[in-house]
């Protein structure tokens, strides 16, 4: 990679998958970031600007204004629409708009954020239709093709990624850990259903932008299912126990929207239309986890980055005792008493 410091758009910075993107774009200075954000006063964003080579730029990505300016300034992006603050048809023709743009304003590298088409890799039963998911892919495929085209104006590539293992730990989530006498409880409808979680950078596809061009990277540390995470956590740690326990129940009971705490400022659609599909999302979600649909290649990875954490017990190996990932816990009822 040329000694010059790439600058890079960043849609979707303050994001599940972006932030974590921007972190391993800056931190060993190669990289300079405009990151694009609803609000400058908002946390994450300034999670952002803290990283130091961040700088933000408020706006929407709903704003044809805003990304023309912001790709004249860059060369480069990435981009990851937010799926729950528009509606999927929304998103889609936003993330196709998007690409266009770059292309007219004469853009180098694109690279589109993106998850796996879980209705075609179920083999199209309705019941597997996941709009955050389905959406993205589909446009994934799309930019593919595009490539393939328009090349020579602009080149480009796809990062396919899933869920970061952060969540697991994360407050607010489906998959938020209680603390139940004493011990780490997960209680999540998975069966024995994994779940294909990422620790993310996306930094290959930037720093081999040549060599990249066309790429449909997909990543994962591994399948992960919860009594395994359960008991990597329990051997990684003396201090706090991990116990896996499996109970059935409707997921919005602990989605951010049923605690009045919404995942964002709204985007686009209606209020109603945004606190009715966090659930149904998360539903279909676990519903395509527990019978195990999405699959992962790890051997053209593995030759990317032969030094990537391939287990979740290495992952969690970073820490070096359970406080760092369980600090805020909520303590929940003891076991003996739910029903």
């Amino acid at each position: 990679m040329s000694s010059q410091i790439k600058r890079i758009f960043v849609i979707g910075a303050t994001g599940a998958q972006g932030t974590f993107v921007v972190r391993g774009l800056v931190a060993d200075g190669k990289y300079k970031v405009l990151a694009l954000t609803r609000d400058l006063a908002s946390e994450r964003a300034q999670q952002l600007q803290a990283m130091g080579n961040v700088t933000l730029l408020e706006g929407s990505f709903a704003d044809e204004s805003i990304l023309r300016s912001a790709f004249r300034a860059r060369d480069e992006a990435f981009v990851n629409i937010d799926g729950f603050n528009t509606v999927e048809k929304i998103e889609t023709f936003l993330a196709i708009t998007t690409y266009e743009i770059a292309v007219e304003e004469s853009g180098k590298f694109y690279v589109y954020g993106n998850r796996d088409y879980i209705l075609e890799k179920s083999g199209y039963y309705s019941r597997f239709r996941t709009g955050h998911y389905d959406g993205k892919r589909r446009v994934a495929e799309w930019i593919l093709s595009q490539n393939r085209s328009n090349a020579h104006r602009m080149n480009g590539a796809v990062f396919r990624a899933g869920p970061p293992m952060e969540i697991a730990f994360s407050p607010f989530t489906p998959m938020t850990p209680l603390t139940e006498d004493g011990v780490v409880t997960w209680r999540v409808p998975l069966g024995q259903g994994p779940v294909v979680h990422v620790s993310l950078k996306g930094r290959w596809l930037f720093d081999n932008s040549e060599r990249s061009v066309g790429t449909d990277l997909e990543v994962a540390i591994e399948h992960v299912r919860y009594d395994v995470l359960a008991a990597a956590f329990e051997r990684m740690t003396e201090t706090l126990g991990a116990l896996f326990r499996h109970r059935r129940r409707s997921v919005s009971r602990r989605c951010p929207q049923e605690r009045g705490r919404p995942t964002g400022q709204l985007q686009c659609g209606s209020r109603r239309q945004k606190y009715d599909e966090f659930p149904r999302q998360f539903h279909r979600i676990l519903e395509y986890v527990e019978h195990d649909t999405i699959t992962r290649d790890g051997r053209p990875l593995g030759e990317i980055h032969p030094n990537r954490l391939r287990t979740t017990e290495k992952w969690l190996g970073r820490y070096e005792d359970g406080a760092r990932l369980t600090t805020g816990f909520h303590s929940g009822t003891s076991s003996s008493q739910r029903h």
